[in-house]
């Protein structure tokens, strides 16, 4: 990238595509849009977009290129990352809900924002993703830390208006997503889908 202007365009364009691809933050997203609330999935997008945050200042303090490199701390992390989404998987499976209980909003609110959280945080794909992509839009001459830094946070910017049209669309038909069988329905999915990554994360047997 020879310039600011270009490297910001280049990497708004990339990274807008990138956010639209779903993904298991989307699933997440969408199933806590569709049976419970729009707060509790503005809060779980929030969480996935504080993670991205994280893994974006790990990257820029170079600690994202030591887990590049270091075989034993992405095996580390990739273990526990398939573990917690085998697990939140597994409880999605055995025991899926019937219906929304709007009860209790205020204390599960901080539970919501933490399994968006977590389940970026915990996923190594994302730190390595951000060490071999992010570098590339940093223009020559400019200081490396800080630019990542702000590609980091365009890309949490694209993620949370990307969320926000998700979670309005769902609002048409939020009664029919809230009906006991859907709900049940669509927890199964999404467990389905969380034991589906998280074993996926643990038989990988190379990073990206």
């Amino acid at each position: 990238m020879h310039s600011i202007a270009a490297s910001l365009i280049a990497f708004i364009a990339a990274a807008s595509l990138l956010t639209v691809t779903p993904g298991l933050d989307t699933a997440l997203v969408l199933r806590t849009a569709a049976t419970q609330s729009p707060r509790r999935a503005a809060l779980t997008a929030l969480g996935v977009m504080v993670g991205c945050l994280a893994w974006t200042v790990l990257v820029a303090a170079g600690l994202g290129a030591l887990l590049a490199a270091s075989q034993l701390a992405y095996t580390a992390l990739r273990w526990v990352g398939a573990a917690y989404l085998v697990w939140l998987g597994y409880r999605m499976l055995r025991q899926p809900r019937r219906d929304f209980l709007a009860g209790g909003e205020a204390a599960r609110e901080g539970a919501t924002f933490s399994r968006g959280l977590l389940t970026n945080l915990l996923n190594p794909k994302v730190g390595i993703f951000y060490v071999s992509f992010l570098p590339q839009f940093v223009p020559h001459g400019v200081p490396v830390a800080p630019y990542v830094l702000l590609l980091g946070a365009v890309h949490g910017c694209l993620g949370l208006i990307w969320f926000a049209c998700l979670i309005a669309a769902t609002r048409p038909i939020a009664r029919f997503l809230r009906a006991p069988g859907v709900v049940r329905t669509l927890d199964r999915v999404t467990g389905g889908l969380f034991v589906i990554f998280g074993v996926g994360l643990a038989l990988e047997s190379r990073r990206i």
